[in-house]
Protein backbone atom coordinates (compact mmCIF):
# COMPACT_ATOMS: atom_id res chain seq x y z
CA UNK A 1 0.00 0.00 0.00
CA UNK A 2 1.45 3.49 -0.95
CA UNK A 3 1.80 6.10 1.48
CA UNK A 4 -0.69 9.07 2.08
CA UNK A 5 0.04 12.04 0.00
CA UNK A 6 0.24 15.29 1.75
CA UNK A 7 -3.12 17.66 0.77
CA UNK A 8 -5.27 20.21 2.44
CA UNK A 9 -7.49 18.00 4.43
CA UNK A 10 -10.76 19.38 3.32
CA UNK A 11 -10.02 18.34 -0.35
CA UNK A 12 -9.08 14.81 1.11
CA UNK A 13 -12.16 14.92 2.87
CA UNK A 14 -14.17 15.88 0.11
CA UNK A 15 -12.53 13.35 -2.00
CA UNK A 16 -12.74 10.34 0.35
CA UNK A 17 -16.83 11.32 0.60
CA UNK A 18 -17.32 11.39 -3.01
CA UNK A 19 -15.47 8.13 -4.74
CA UNK A 20 -13.99 5.54 -3.40
CA UNK A 21 -10.30 4.40 -4.92
CA UNK A 22 -12.06 1.25 -6.68
CA UNK A 23 -14.87 4.02 -8.17
CA UNK A 24 -12.35 6.18 -9.44
CA UNK A 25 -9.67 3.80 -10.71
CA UNK A 26 -13.29 2.83 -12.92
CA UNK A 27 -13.74 6.14 -13.54
CA UNK A 28 -10.48 6.76 -14.80
CA UNK A 29 -10.44 4.16 -17.31
CA UNK A 30 -13.68 4.54 -19.33
CA UNK A 31 -13.78 8.33 -19.30
CA UNK A 32 -10.42 10.12 -17.80
CA UNK A 33 -8.19 8.47 -20.02
CA UNK A 34 -9.83 9.28 -23.35
CA UNK A 35 -10.78 12.72 -22.16
CA UNK A 36 -7.99 15.13 -23.94
CA UNK A 37 -4.49 15.71 -22.80
CA UNK A 38 -4.93 18.78 -20.29
CA UNK A 39 -7.80 17.10 -18.13
CA UNK A 40 -5.60 13.57 -18.27
CA UNK A 41 -2.42 15.71 -17.33
CA UNK A 42 -4.59 17.43 -14.21
CA UNK A 43 -6.41 14.05 -12.92
CA UNK A 44 -3.90 11.91 -10.63
CA UNK A 45 -3.83 8.47 -11.42
CA UNK A 46 -5.21 5.42 -9.67
CA UNK A 47 -2.48 4.69 -7.11
CA UNK A 48 -2.09 8.50 -6.34
CA UNK A 49 -6.12 9.16 -5.76
CA UNK A 50 -6.14 5.62 -3.53
CA UNK A 51 -3.16 7.09 -1.68
CA UNK A 52 -5.03 10.47 -1.02
CA UNK A 53 -8.36 8.94 0.10
CA UNK A 54 -7.13 6.05 2.08
CA UNK A 55 -8.32 5.85 5.48
CA UNK A 56 -7.75 3.66 8.31
CA UNK A 57 -11.68 3.28 9.24
CA UNK A 58 -12.64 2.82 5.55
CA UNK A 59 -15.97 1.02 6.52
CA UNK A 60 -16.98 4.47 8.24
CA UNK A 61 -16.19 5.99 5.03
CA UNK A 62 -17.87 4.28 2.40
CA UNK A 63 -21.29 4.12 5.47
CA UNK A 64 -21.22 8.16 5.18
CA UNK A 65 -20.27 8.26 1.46
CA UNK A 66 -23.43 5.89 0.65
CA UNK A 67 -25.64 7.93 3.35
CA UNK A 68 -25.05 11.20 1.47
CA UNK A 69 -25.66 9.75 -2.24
CA UNK A 70 -29.15 8.21 -0.78
CA UNK A 71 -29.84 12.26 0.46
CA UNK A 72 -28.60 13.69 -2.97
CA UNK A 73 -30.52 10.97 -5.09
CA UNK A 74 -33.47 10.96 -3.03
CA UNK A 75 -33.64 14.79 -3.13
CA UNK A 76 -33.14 15.32 -6.37
CA UNK A 77 -35.55 12.28 -7.24
CA UNK A 78 -38.12 14.59 -5.40
CA UNK A 79 -37.55 17.60 -7.03
CA UNK A 80 -37.84 15.77 -10.13
CA UNK A 81 -41.15 14.28 -9.34
CA UNK A 82 -42.99 17.12 -7.75
CA UNK A 83 -41.62 18.88 -11.00
CA UNK A 84 -43.77 16.14 -12.94
CA UNK A 85 -46.90 15.95 -10.70
CA UNK A 86 -47.17 19.96 -10.71
CA UNK A 87 -46.58 20.46 -14.66
CA UNK A 88 -46.86 17.51 -16.52
CA UNK A 89 -49.26 15.84 -15.29
CA UNK A 90 -51.31 19.17 -13.83
CA UNK A 91 -54.57 19.20 -15.13
CA UNK A 92 -56.73 22.34 -16.46
CA UNK A 93 -54.48 24.79 -16.21
CA UNK A 94 -51.47 26.51 -14.51
CA UNK A 95 -49.86 24.30 -11.26
CA UNK A 96 -50.73 25.38 -7.60
CA UNK A 97 -48.19 27.25 -5.97
CA UNK A 98 -47.00 25.90 -2.72
CA UNK A 99 -46.41 28.08 0.08
CA UNK A 100 -42.71 28.63 0.94
CA UNK A 101 -41.41 26.84 4.12
CA UNK A 102 -37.73 26.65 5.46
CA UNK A 103 -35.58 24.32 4.12
CA UNK A 104 -35.37 22.37 7.43
CA UNK A 105 -38.99 21.69 7.38
CA UNK A 106 -39.96 20.90 3.94
CA UNK A 107 -41.04 17.65 3.26
CA UNK A 108 -38.30 16.47 0.64
CA UNK A 109 -35.42 17.52 2.92
CA UNK A 110 -36.47 15.74 5.60
CA UNK A 111 -37.44 12.77 3.92
CA UNK A 112 -33.92 13.01 2.35
CA UNK A 113 -31.93 12.73 5.79
CA UNK A 114 -34.72 10.26 7.40
CA UNK A 115 -33.11 7.86 4.69
CA UNK A 116 -30.00 8.67 4.87
CA UNK A 117 -29.84 8.04 8.92
CA UNK A 118 -31.14 5.15 8.08
CA UNK A 119 -28.86 3.81 6.33
CA UNK A 120 -26.17 5.37 7.65
CA UNK A 121 -27.08 4.36 11.52
CA UNK A 122 -27.77 0.92 10.18
CA UNK A 123 -24.64 0.07 8.96
CA UNK A 124 -23.08 1.72 11.99
CA UNK A 125 -25.11 -0.49 14.55
CA UNK A 126 -24.85 -2.97 12.69
CA UNK A 127 -20.86 -3.26 12.85
CA UNK A 128 -20.79 -2.25 16.57
CA UNK A 129 -22.79 -4.94 17.16
CA UNK A 130 -21.11 -7.33 15.53
CA UNK A 131 -17.42 -6.57 16.83
CA UNK A 132 -18.87 -6.19 20.19
CA UNK A 133 -20.41 -10.02 20.19
CA UNK A 134 -17.27 -11.32 18.73
CA UNK A 135 -15.30 -9.95 21.56
CA UNK A 136 -17.70 -10.94 24.37
CA UNK A 137 -16.95 -14.77 23.35
CA UNK A 138 -13.34 -14.42 23.31
CA UNK A 139 -11.64 -15.58 26.49
CA UNK A 140 -10.57 -12.41 28.28
CA UNK A 141 -14.42 -11.30 28.36
CA UNK A 142 -15.51 -14.72 30.73
CA UNK A 143 -15.44 -12.71 33.59
CA UNK A 144 -18.39 -10.50 32.06
CA UNK A 145 -20.46 -13.48 31.03
CA UNK A 146 -20.02 -14.82 34.05
CA UNK A 147 -21.17 -11.95 36.18
CA UNK A 148 -24.16 -10.21 33.39
CA UNK A 149 -25.18 -14.05 32.59
CA UNK A 150 -28.23 -12.75 30.79
CA UNK A 151 -26.92 -9.49 28.61
CA UNK A 152 -24.04 -11.65 27.57
CA UNK A 153 -26.63 -14.46 26.08
CA UNK A 154 -28.71 -11.18 24.70
CA UNK A 155 -25.57 -9.66 23.04
CA UNK A 156 -23.74 -12.78 21.93
CA UNK A 157 -26.65 -13.94 20.49
CA UNK A 158 -26.78 -14.80 16.21
CA UNK A 159 -29.88 -12.07 16.47
CA UNK A 160 -28.23 -9.39 18.20
CA UNK A 161 -26.34 -7.07 15.44
CA UNK A 162 -28.98 -7.40 12.92
CA UNK A 163 -32.15 -6.91 16.06
CA UNK A 164 -29.27 -3.81 17.50
CA UNK A 165 -28.97 -2.42 13.63
CA UNK A 166 -32.86 -2.34 13.40
CA UNK A 167 -32.52 0.47 15.78
CA UNK A 168 -31.89 2.74 12.87
CA UNK A 169 -35.65 3.06 11.87
CA UNK A 170 -36.32 5.17 14.32
CA UNK A 171 -34.29 8.13 12.14
CA UNK A 172 -38.17 7.57 10.42
CA UNK A 173 -39.13 9.90 13.08
CA UNK A 174 -37.06 12.60 11.03
CA UNK A 175 -39.80 12.57 8.67
CA UNK A 176 -43.30 14.23 9.54
CA UNK A 177 -45.84 12.05 10.67
CA UNK A 178 -48.19 11.33 7.28
CA UNK A 179 -49.22 9.14 5.31
CA UNK A 180 -46.28 8.41 3.79
CA UNK A 181 -44.75 7.60 6.70
CA UNK A 182 -47.54 5.00 7.63
CA UNK A 183 -47.25 3.63 4.60
CA UNK A 184 -43.24 3.13 4.34
CA UNK A 185 -44.07 1.14 8.27
CA UNK A 186 -47.09 -0.67 6.49
CA UNK A 187 -45.46 -2.11 3.97
CA UNK A 188 -42.05 -2.44 6.24
CA UNK A 189 -43.93 -4.34 8.58
CA UNK A 190 -46.12 -6.43 5.76
CA UNK A 191 -42.68 -7.44 3.94
CA UNK A 192 -41.44 -8.46 7.44
CA UNK A 193 -44.28 -10.61 7.98
CA UNK A 194 -44.38 -12.37 4.49
CA UNK A 195 -40.40 -13.40 4.73
CA UNK A 196 -41.34 -14.65 8.12
CA UNK A 197 -44.01 -16.72 6.77
CA UNK A 198 -41.76 -17.52 3.80
CA UNK A 199 -39.67 -19.11 6.85
CA UNK A 200 -41.83 -21.19 8.32
CA UNK A 201 -43.47 -22.86 5.60
CA UNK A 202 -40.04 -24.18 4.71
CA UNK A 203 -39.44 -25.53 8.17
CA UNK A 204 -42.66 -27.45 7.90
CA UNK A 205 -44.99 -25.36 10.16
CA UNK A 206 -48.30 -25.59 7.48
CA UNK A 207 -47.31 -28.71 5.47
CA UNK A 208 -51.04 -29.80 6.23
CA UNK A 209 -52.38 -26.68 5.14
CA UNK A 210 -55.11 -27.20 1.50
CA UNK A 211 -53.31 -26.60 -1.89
CA UNK A 212 -55.65 -23.43 -2.71
CA UNK A 213 -54.66 -21.58 0.48
CA UNK A 214 -51.90 -19.05 -0.65
CA UNK A 215 -51.00 -15.64 -0.89
CA UNK A 216 -53.37 -14.52 -3.12
CA UNK A 217 -56.01 -14.47 -0.36
CA UNK A 218 -54.36 -11.24 0.78
CA UNK A 219 -55.15 -9.33 -1.53
CA UNK A 220 -58.89 -9.61 -1.81
CA UNK A 221 -59.04 -8.99 1.93
CA UNK A 222 -57.00 -6.24 1.93
CA UNK A 223 -59.07 -4.67 -1.27
CA UNK A 224 -62.40 -5.28 1.29
CA UNK A 225 -60.97 -3.05 4.20
CA UNK A 226 -59.73 -0.33 2.18
CA UNK A 227 -63.08 0.45 0.16
CA UNK A 228 -64.51 -0.22 3.53
CA UNK A 229 -62.59 2.59 4.78
CA UNK A 230 -62.72 4.42 2.05
CA UNK A 231 -66.43 5.13 2.13
CA UNK A 232 -67.35 4.94 6.09
CA UNK A 233 -63.83 5.70 7.46
CA UNK A 234 -62.00 8.08 5.56
CA UNK A 235 -59.45 9.70 7.62
CA UNK A 236 -58.56 6.04 8.35
CA UNK A 237 -57.59 5.55 4.57
CA UNK A 238 -54.18 6.70 2.80
CA UNK A 239 -55.45 10.28 1.42
CA UNK A 240 -52.93 9.66 -1.79
CA UNK A 241 -54.46 6.77 -2.78
CA UNK A 242 -58.49 7.97 -2.20
CA UNK A 243 -57.23 10.73 -4.73
CA UNK A 244 -56.00 8.79 -7.24
CA UNK A 245 -58.52 6.41 -7.23
CA UNK A 246 -61.04 9.51 -7.39
CA UNK A 247 -59.10 11.14 -10.28
CA UNK A 248 -59.09 7.97 -12.05
CA UNK A 249 -62.96 7.34 -12.08
CA UNK A 250 -64.03 8.91 -15.05
CA UNK A 251 -67.87 8.29 -15.24
CA UNK A 252 -69.23 7.23 -11.45
CA UNK A 253 -67.93 10.61 -9.79
CA UNK A 254 -69.84 12.95 -11.22
CA UNK A 255 -68.16 16.50 -12.01
CA UNK A 256 -69.12 19.62 -11.85
CA UNK A 257 -70.49 20.54 -15.55
CA UNK A 258 -69.01 23.88 -16.90
CA UNK A 259 -72.47 25.37 -17.85
CA UNK A 260 -73.54 24.45 -14.29
CA UNK A 261 -74.19 28.19 -12.27
CA UNK A 262 -71.31 29.33 -10.44
CA UNK A 263 -73.68 30.69 -7.60
CA UNK A 264 -75.41 27.20 -7.46
CA UNK A 265 -73.65 24.38 -4.98
CA UNK A 266 -71.99 20.95 -6.44
CA UNK A 267 -71.63 18.51 -4.28
CA UNK A 268 -67.84 17.90 -3.91
CA UNK A 269 -66.05 14.34 -3.93
CA UNK A 270 -66.04 13.83 -0.48
CA UNK A 271 -69.53 14.81 -0.26
CA UNK A 272 -70.51 12.16 -2.75
CA UNK A 273 -68.68 9.41 -0.77
CA UNK A 274 -70.07 10.20 2.46
CA UNK A 275 -73.41 10.23 0.62
CA UNK A 276 -72.64 6.31 -0.29
CA UNK A 277 -71.91 6.10 3.21
CA UNK A 278 -75.34 7.52 4.43
CA UNK A 279 -77.61 5.74 1.56
CA UNK A 280 -75.53 2.31 3.09
CA UNK A 281 -77.02 3.14 6.74
CA UNK A 282 -80.51 4.15 5.06
CA UNK A 283 -80.42 0.38 3.39
CA UNK A 284 -80.33 1.48 -0.06
CA UNK A 285 -83.32 3.42 -0.39
CA UNK A 286 -84.98 3.42 -3.83
CA UNK A 287 -84.87 6.84 -6.05
CA UNK A 288 -87.88 8.53 -7.02
CA UNK A 289 -87.37 10.76 -9.91
CA UNK A 290 -88.70 14.36 -9.77
CA UNK A 291 -88.97 14.11 -13.27
CA UNK A 292 -92.17 12.02 -12.85
CA UNK A 293 -93.08 12.94 -9.20
CA UNK A 294 -92.55 17.04 -9.61
CA UNK A 295 -95.17 17.43 -6.92
CA UNK A 296 -93.41 15.47 -4.32
CA UNK A 297 -92.14 17.87 -1.46
CA UNK A 298 -89.30 15.40 -0.59
CA UNK A 299 -87.53 12.98 -2.98
CA UNK A 300 -84.62 12.78 -1.44
CA UNK A 301 -84.27 11.55 2.62
CA UNK A 302 -82.90 15.14 4.43
CA UNK A 303 -79.31 13.57 5.45
CA UNK A 304 -79.22 13.38 1.44
CA UNK A 305 -80.09 17.11 0.09
CA UNK A 306 -76.53 17.79 -0.92
CA UNK A 307 -76.64 15.69 -3.65
CA UNK A 308 -80.05 16.74 -5.09
CA UNK A 309 -77.78 18.88 -7.88
CA UNK A 310 -76.90 15.36 -9.64
CA UNK A 311 -79.87 13.09 -8.89
CA UNK A 312 -82.58 15.61 -9.40
CA UNK A 313 -82.22 15.08 -12.86
CA UNK A 314 -80.88 11.99 -13.33
CA UNK A 315 -82.92 9.58 -15.70
CA UNK A 316 -86.10 8.39 -14.61
CA UNK A 317 -86.26 4.78 -15.67
CA UNK A 318 -83.42 4.38 -12.88
CA UNK A 319 -84.52 2.58 -9.68
CA UNK A 320 -81.93 3.04 -7.52
CA UNK A 321 -80.87 5.81 -5.70
CA UNK A 322 -77.19 5.07 -5.41
CA UNK A 323 -77.33 4.36 -9.00
CA UNK A 324 -78.51 8.08 -9.95
CA UNK A 325 -75.92 9.52 -7.80
CA UNK A 326 -73.39 7.27 -9.69
CA UNK A 327 -74.30 7.56 -12.92
CA UNK A 328 -77.30 9.62 -13.24
CA UNK A 329 -77.27 10.04 -17.19
CA UNK A 330 -77.27 6.05 -18.17
CA UNK A 331 -80.08 4.04 -17.03
CA UNK A 332 -77.12 1.07 -17.49
CA UNK A 333 -75.37 -0.13 -15.40
CA UNK A 334 -73.51 -2.31 -17.22
CA UNK A 335 -73.07 0.17 -19.57
CA UNK A 336 -71.39 2.48 -17.33
CA UNK A 337 -69.20 -0.36 -16.15
CA UNK A 338 -68.10 -1.02 -19.91
CA UNK A 339 -67.54 2.29 -20.62
CA UNK A 340 -65.23 3.41 -17.56
CA UNK A 341 -62.67 1.11 -18.78
CA UNK A 342 -62.84 2.56 -22.54
CA UNK A 343 -62.07 6.20 -20.70
CA UNK A 344 -59.95 5.05 -17.44
CA UNK A 345 -57.58 2.57 -18.78
CA UNK A 346 -55.75 4.86 -21.45
CA UNK A 347 -54.82 7.70 -18.90
CA UNK A 348 -53.84 4.96 -16.47
CA UNK A 349 -51.66 3.24 -19.05
CA UNK A 350 -50.12 6.86 -19.70
CA UNK A 351 -49.49 7.32 -16.32
CA UNK A 352 -47.73 3.57 -15.63
CA UNK A 353 -45.65 4.04 -18.69
CA UNK A 354 -44.56 7.30 -17.42
CA UNK A 355 -43.47 5.46 -13.89
CA UNK A 356 -41.93 2.41 -15.50
CA UNK A 357 -39.81 4.04 -17.60
CA UNK A 358 -38.39 6.25 -15.00
CA UNK A 359 -37.65 3.53 -12.92
CA UNK A 360 -36.21 1.60 -15.84
CA UNK A 361 -33.37 4.40 -16.36
CA UNK A 362 -31.10 2.96 -14.21
CA UNK A 363 -31.09 -0.21 -16.38
CA UNK A 364 -29.98 1.97 -18.98
CA UNK A 365 -27.49 -0.94 -20.19
CA UNK A 366 -29.89 -3.62 -20.51
CA UNK A 367 -31.77 -1.10 -22.99
CA UNK A 368 -28.99 -0.52 -24.85
CA UNK A 369 -28.03 -4.40 -25.14
CA UNK A 370 -31.82 -5.74 -25.84
CA UNK A 371 -33.46 -2.98 -26.24
CA UNK A 372 -36.43 -4.75 -28.10
CA UNK A 373 -36.64 -6.92 -24.89
CA UNK A 374 -36.76 -4.18 -22.39
CA UNK A 375 -39.26 -2.18 -24.71
CA UNK A 376 -41.43 -5.48 -24.43
CA UNK A 377 -40.76 -6.35 -21.02
CA UNK A 378 -41.43 -2.31 -20.15
CA UNK A 379 -44.79 -2.45 -21.98
CA UNK A 380 -45.52 -6.03 -20.60
CA UNK A 381 -46.12 -4.12 -16.98
CA UNK A 382 -47.56 -1.05 -17.90
CA UNK A 383 -50.28 -3.22 -19.52
CA UNK A 384 -50.45 -5.41 -16.65
CA UNK A 385 -50.21 -2.73 -13.64
CA UNK A 386 -53.00 -0.21 -15.68
CA UNK A 387 -54.78 -3.39 -16.32
CA UNK A 388 -55.46 -3.96 -12.41
CA UNK A 389 -55.44 -1.27 -11.07
CA UNK A 390 -58.49 0.26 -13.73
CA UNK A 391 -60.08 -3.43 -12.84
CA UNK A 392 -59.78 -3.22 -8.59
CA UNK A 393 -61.18 0.53 -9.31
CA UNK A 394 -63.80 -0.41 -12.11
CA UNK A 395 -65.46 -3.32 -9.70
CA UNK A 396 -65.25 -1.64 -6.66
CA UNK A 397 -67.39 1.03 -7.96
CA UNK A 398 -69.54 -1.58 -10.15
CA UNK A 399 -70.52 -3.37 -7.08
CA UNK A 400 -72.61 -0.89 -5.92
CA UNK A 401 -74.93 -1.30 -8.43
CA UNK A 402 -74.51 -5.12 -8.52
CA UNK A 403 -75.49 -5.38 -4.87
CA UNK A 404 -78.47 -2.80 -5.37
CA UNK A 405 -79.90 -4.98 -7.55
CA UNK A 406 -79.29 -8.73 -6.87
CA UNK A 407 -79.28 -8.45 -2.97
CA UNK A 408 -82.47 -7.29 -0.67
CA UNK A 409 -82.38 -3.63 0.85
CA UNK A 410 -82.05 -4.98 4.15
CA UNK A 411 -79.22 -7.60 3.67
CA UNK A 412 -75.81 -6.14 4.83
CA UNK A 413 -76.75 -3.20 4.37
CA UNK A 414 -73.09 -1.39 5.39
CA UNK A 415 -71.09 -4.85 5.56
CA UNK A 416 -71.55 -5.60 1.71
CA UNK A 417 -69.00 -3.27 1.10
CA UNK A 418 -66.94 -5.98 3.25
CA UNK A 419 -68.27 -7.86 6.00
CA UNK A 420 -64.30 -7.45 7.48
CA UNK A 421 -62.87 -4.84 6.31
CA UNK A 422 -64.00 -2.67 9.75
CA UNK A 423 -62.28 -5.04 11.99
CA UNK A 424 -58.85 -3.64 10.90
CA UNK A 425 -59.36 -0.35 9.16
CA UNK A 426 -61.73 0.81 12.09
CA UNK A 427 -60.46 -0.78 14.90
CA UNK A 428 -58.51 2.56 16.03
CA UNK A 429 -62.27 4.45 14.76
CA UNK A 430 -64.64 2.75 17.23
CA UNK A 431 -62.03 2.82 20.17
CA UNK A 432 -60.85 -0.60 20.10
CA UNK A 433 -57.19 0.03 20.19
CA UNK A 434 -55.64 3.57 20.56
CA UNK A 435 -52.79 4.36 18.53
CA UNK A 436 -50.05 6.40 20.27
CA UNK A 437 -47.56 9.21 19.10
CA UNK A 438 -45.27 7.72 16.48
CA UNK A 439 -46.50 4.40 16.73
CA UNK A 440 -45.67 4.47 13.00
CA UNK A 441 -42.15 4.94 13.98
CA UNK A 442 -42.40 1.50 16.13
CA UNK A 443 -43.97 -0.23 13.55
CA UNK A 444 -41.18 0.32 11.23
CA UNK A 445 -38.31 -0.69 13.67
CA UNK A 446 -40.21 -4.18 14.38
CA UNK A 447 -41.13 -4.55 11.06
CA UNK A 448 -37.15 -3.78 9.89
CA UNK A 449 -35.92 -5.79 13.05
CA UNK A 450 -37.79 -9.02 11.75
CA UNK A 451 -36.53 -8.42 8.44
CA UNK A 452 -32.98 -8.10 9.90
CA UNK A 453 -33.65 -11.38 11.59
CA UNK A 454 -35.43 -13.73 8.78
CA UNK A 455 -32.38 -12.52 6.42
CA UNK A 456 -30.01 -13.78 9.06
CA UNK A 457 -31.53 -17.08 9.71
CA UNK A 458 -32.41 -17.82 6.10
CA UNK A 459 -31.21 -15.39 3.14
CA UNK A 460 -33.36 -17.45 0.65
CA UNK A 461 -37.00 -16.53 2.87
CA UNK A 462 -36.43 -13.21 1.77
CA UNK A 463 -37.74 -13.73 -1.81
CA UNK A 464 -37.38 -10.90 -4.50
CA UNK A 465 -33.52 -10.43 -5.13
CA UNK A 466 -33.75 -6.97 -5.01
CA UNK A 467 -35.05 -6.74 -1.29
CA UNK A 468 -32.56 -9.55 -0.61
CA UNK A 469 -29.78 -7.15 -2.20
CA UNK A 470 -31.17 -4.33 -0.68
CA UNK A 471 -31.24 -5.57 2.72
CA UNK A 472 -27.55 -7.21 2.28
CA UNK A 473 -26.69 -3.12 1.19
CA UNK A 474 -28.41 -1.90 3.60
CA UNK A 475 -25.52 -3.83 6.13
CA UNK A 476 -22.75 -2.59 4.24
CA UNK A 477 -21.87 -6.16 3.80
CA UNK A 478 -19.88 -5.30 0.11
CA UNK A 479 -17.67 -3.58 2.70
CA UNK A 480 -17.98 -6.84 5.27
CA UNK A 481 -16.73 -8.90 1.94
CA UNK A 482 -13.80 -6.57 0.75
CA UNK A 483 -12.18 -6.09 4.72
CA UNK A 484 -12.64 -10.26 4.50
CA UNK A 485 -10.51 -10.54 1.25
CA UNK A 486 -7.87 -8.49 2.37
CA UNK A 487 -8.07 -9.97 5.43
CA UNK A 488 -6.94 -13.31 3.61
CA UNK A 489 -4.15 -11.55 1.09
CA UNK A 490 -2.41 -10.31 4.13
CA UNK A 491 -2.77 -13.51 5.68
CA UNK A 492 -1.34 -15.56 2.62
CA UNK A 493 1.75 -12.83 2.70
CA UNK A 494 2.37 -13.55 5.83
CA UNK A 495 2.50 -16.85 5.78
Amino acid sequence: MSKPVDIDPILRNTLRYTLSAKEYKTLHEYLISRSPRAVRRKAPRPPKYDSIVQSKNEFNVAAIRASLRVFIATQTGLTIWELITSSLLAKGGRPKKKPRTSIFKSPKFRLSLSLSLILLLHRLLYRFFSRLRVNLLTKDAAPFRRRNPRISKSLTSNLAPAIGASLAGFALGVYPADQLRVTISIYAATRAAEFTYNTLEKDGWFSNKPSWVGSWMLMPLATGQLLHAFVFDRDCFPRAYGDFALNHTPNYVQRRPESYPPKLSWPSQDTIVDSLAEISRLNWPPFTSPILFPNNPSPLPSTLNPIAPITSPAHPSITSLSCALLHPTSPSCLRTYLTFYLRAFPPMAKFFALIFSLLSLPRYKSFLASPIHELNSLAKRTLRMSAFLTGAIGTAWGSICFFAHFLPRTFLPQARWFWGGFAGACGEEEGWWKGFRGGDVWVFVLGLGVLNAVYEVDREAVRGGGVRMGVGWLRGEELFAKRDETQESDEKKEG
